[in-house]
C-alpha cells in the first residue's frame, strides 16, 4: 500500500504542481474577475445612434402609419425599455437586483442597448412607384433623410371585402440595419395592425390590452425553513452544472493519466518503475494520483459555485447530502473511466495512437450531455431511471436527477451506487489485465480484438 501511495503522490505532484496546471486552474476565476473590473471601461463604448426614415405605404387606408409614428416615437421606445427592465427586475433575485442597481451596471446595460433610435415615419401615397421607393434603401443619405425601412401594408390587412382571411404586410430594410431596430419596427407594427382591426369592428383596443396583460410574479418556494423566492433559471441549470463539472474533472485528469502513461512507456521509464513495483500497484497509484488532481479541480470550481450561491442567497437550492453523494459518484465515475484510460495509455506507444481507443470512452462519458434535455425535463422518466442505473453513464445521470427539482427515491440512489461500485471493480479488473500486458509491448498499436485477447491471456 505504501508503494501505491508513493506512486500516487508522485503522479499528483508531477501534474498538479506544474505551472501549466496551476495557471489553467485559476484562469477561469481570474478571467471572471478581470471581466468584472473591465465593466467600467467597457461602458465607455456605446452603440452608434440610429437615425433615419421608415416609409409606410398603407394600402389598407386604416391609418396604420399614424399609429406607427406614435409607437416608434423616442418616448414610446423609452417606455418599452422601462417595462422590460421592470419585468427583468421582477424575475431576478434580490442580490442580483442590488448589483444591477449600481451606477456601473446600469451604465453597462444602457451602453449595451444603445441610444434610443430616432425614427421618422414617412407616409407614402398609394400611387407611388414601389421599385423607386425600394431603391432609396440603397441611397447614401444621412441623418433623418436616410431611409432605413419600407413597410407595405396589404389592402386587406385590416378588413377583407370578401370576408375571407386577412392579409399581412411586406417588410424591406436597408443592408446591415441594426437587428434591434428591425425587431422594434416589427414589434410596433403588430399592435398597430391589431388595433386597426379591432377599431373597424367596434372593439375597444385599450380595454382588450388591459384584460390580456398579466404581470410576471416571482415564484416562492415553501420549505421547512419558511418561504423563499426561488431562482428558477439557476435551479434548472444546476443539474447540468453538476454533470458538466464531473465530466470536466474526469476528462481533464483522465487525459493527463493517458499522457503520463504513454510518455513513461515511450521513454522506457516504466521499465525502471516495474523493477520496484508490480503493474497493478503502478496502475492503482497512477489512478489514485490523478484522482487527487480531479478532486482538486472539482473542489476549486465547486467552491466557486457555492460561493456564488451564497452571494446571491440561493443556498436553499443545494443540500449537504447532495454534495456528499455527488463526491461519491465522482469517485465511482473516475474509477471506471480512469481505469479504462490507463489501459488505453498502456496499450499504445504514442499519444496519437491512443485517440482511437479513447474515442468510445469519451463518447460514453459525453452521452448524458447529449441526452440532458429529456432527462432534465422529466428526471423520473423511464429513460432517466434506466440510464441512472446503467454504468458507466449512471454517475452522470444520477447527479443530474439528484440536483433536479424532482430527486429520485433513496433506493434508486443506493442501487446506482452499488451498481457503480461493481462496475468500477470490473473496469479495474479488465484494465489491470490490459495494463499488465500492454505496458511492455511495443510496435503496432492493438485493436479491440487484441485487447480482448490480452484480457483472456493475462
Amino acid at each position: 500500500m505504501s508503494k501505491i501511495l508513493q506512486i500516487a503522490w508522485r503522479e499528483f505532484v508531477a501534474t498538479a504542481l506544474t505551472k501549466g496546471f496551476i495557471v489553467g486552474l485559476v484562469a477561469v476565476p481570474l478571467m471572471m474577475g478581470a471581466a468584472l473590473l473591465a465593466i467600467p471601461l467597457l461602458t465607455n463604448f456605446k452603440t452608434p445612434p440610429v437615425r433615419g426614415e421608415v416609409a409606410v405605404l398603407d394600402l389598407s387606408g386604416a391609418g396604420i402609419d399614424a399609429r406607427l409614428a406614435e409607437t416608434l416615437s423616442p418616448e414610446a421606445f423609452a417606455e418599452r425599455r422601462r417595462r422590460v427592465q421592470a419585468r427583468m427586475d421582477a424575475a431576478m433575485p434580490e442580490a442580483i437586483r442590488g448589483l444591477q442597481a449600481g451606477p456601473q451596471a446600469q451604465a453597462g446595460i444602457e451602453a449595451a442597448l444603445g441610444e434610443v433610435p430616432s425614427l421618422r415615419i414617412a407616409s407614402l401615397s398609394p400611387g407611388v412607384d414601389l421599385e423607386a421607393e425600394k431603391a432609396r434603401l440603397l441611397a447614401d443619405d444621412t441623418g433623418d433623410a436616410r431611409r432605413l425601412a419600407l413597410l407595405v401594408i396589404a389592402a386587406d390587412a385590416v378588413r377583407s371585402e370578401s370576408g375571407g382571411e386577412l392579409g399581412s404586410y411586406e417588410f424591406f430594410i436597408r443592408k446591415k440595419l441594426d437587428e434591434r431596430v428591425v425587431g422594434e419596427i416589427r414589434d410596433a407594427l403588430r399592435p398597430a395592425v391589431l388595433d386597426a382591426r379591432m377599431q373597424t369592428r367596434g372593439i375597444d383596443a385599450a380595454q382588450v390590452r388591459a384584460l390580456s396583460e398579466l404581470p410576471r410574479v416571482r415564484a416562492v418556494t415553501v420549505g421547512e425553513g419558511g418561504e423563499s423566492s426561488a431562482a428558477l433559471a439557476v435551479a434548472e441549470f444546476l443539474p447540468v452544472a453538476f454533470m458538466m463539472l464531473m465530466f470536466m474533472g474526469i476528462m481533464t485528469a483522465g487525459q493527463m493519466l493517458v499522457t503520463s502513461t504513454v510518455e513513461e512507456k515511450s521513454s522506457r521509464v516504466v521499465e525502471v518503475l516495474l523493477a520496484a513495483v508490480s503493474p497493478t500497484q503502478l496502475m492503482a497509484g497512477k489512478i489514485l494520483g490523478q484522482l487527487g488532481v480531479g478532486l482538486l479541480m472539482m473542489s476549486v470550481y465547486a467552491g466557486l459555485g457555492v460561493l456564488a450561491l451564497l452571494s446571491f442567497a440561493l443556498t436553499g437550492l443545494l443540500e449537504f447530502w447532495q454534495l456528499a453523494v455527488f463526491a461519491l459518484f465522482f469517485l465511482i465515475a473516475f474509477a471506471i473511466f480512469g481505469a479504462l484510460m490507463a489501459a488505453a495509455g498502456a496499450a499504445v506507444n504514442e499519444l496519437r495512437e491512443a485517440q482511437s481507443l479513447l474515442t468510445p470512452i469519451v463518447l460514453f462519458a459525453a452521452a448524458p450531455m447529449i441526452l440532458w434535455m429529456p432527462i432534465r425535463s422529466d428526471p423520473n422518466s423511464t429513460l432517466a431511471t434506466v440510464l441512472s442505473l446503467t454504468p458507466p453513464v449512471s454517475p452522470f445521470v444520477m447527479v443530474m436527477r439528484i440536483s433536479s427539482n424532482a430527486p429520485p427515491p433513496a433506493w434508486q440512489i443506493g442501487l446506482s451506487l452499488l451498481l457503480g461500485v461493481l462496475a468500477a471493480i470490473a473496469a479495474m479488473w479488465v484494465a489491470g489485465k490490459v495494463f499488465r500486458v500492454g505496458l511492455l509491448m511495443h510496435g503496432k498499436p492493438p485493436n479491440m480484438a487484441t485487447l480482448f485477447r490480452w484480457v483472456r491471456m493475462a
